[in-house]
């Protein structure tokens, strides 16, 4: 599993609208069918992305070179720029422990609220936040795995009914 990070050349925007974001998930998804691999937390900021990312079977700089392969040239012709798109090579941190997991998933959905787009992470429509606090689910992220390290909330009618016996 990686912490993966990646910024707009000279920190200029990566997305420019929400077609921009929605075009970077859709394209998350086609390299998904090509190399398998789980999204475990995401946030698009204005200039830059992270993505909690767990490879399967293939090494995650297949993955990376696949996302900039398609989006650079498509993200050029669309705003009728040339160059770079990001500023130098993807940043990719290896999590090891459960404890790291958790931490680079706070610290991905808590961004936006850090550099204070919003008061709250659930406000942010670009990121996994909402896919762990609702039901809403979300297609890109699969929240199991990060789950699965807290224990099942307990009912309050349950526990009432318990202490009226």
């Amino acid at each position: 599993m990686y912490h993966i990070t990646n910024r707009g050349n000279r920190r200029s925007a990566l997305f420019y609208d929400d077609i921009d974001r929605k075009s970077y998930l859709e394209l998350l998804e086609q390299t998904r069918v090509l190399y398998t691999f789980h999204l475990h937390a995401y946030c698009l900021m204005t200039n830059h992305i992270h993505l909690q990312l767990e490879t399967t079977t293939h090494h995650i700089k297949h993955i990376m070179k696949m996302l900039r392969f398609i989006l650079c040239p498509n993200f050029n012709k669309r705003h009728r720029l040339v160059g770079h798109v990001f500023q130098g090579r993807y940043g990719a941190e290896l999590i090891e422990t459960k404890e790291y997991q958790l931490e680079v998933s706070r610290y991905i959905h808590l961004n936006p609220v850090e550099a204070e787009m919003v008061s709250i992470p659930k406000d942010y429509r670009w990121s996994s936040y909402r896919a762990y606090v609702t039901e809403e689910g979300n297609p890109h992220v699969t929240s199991k795995k990060i789950l699965s390290y807290f224990s099942a909330p307990e009912k309050v009618g349950a526990v009432g009914k318990a202490q009226e016996l």
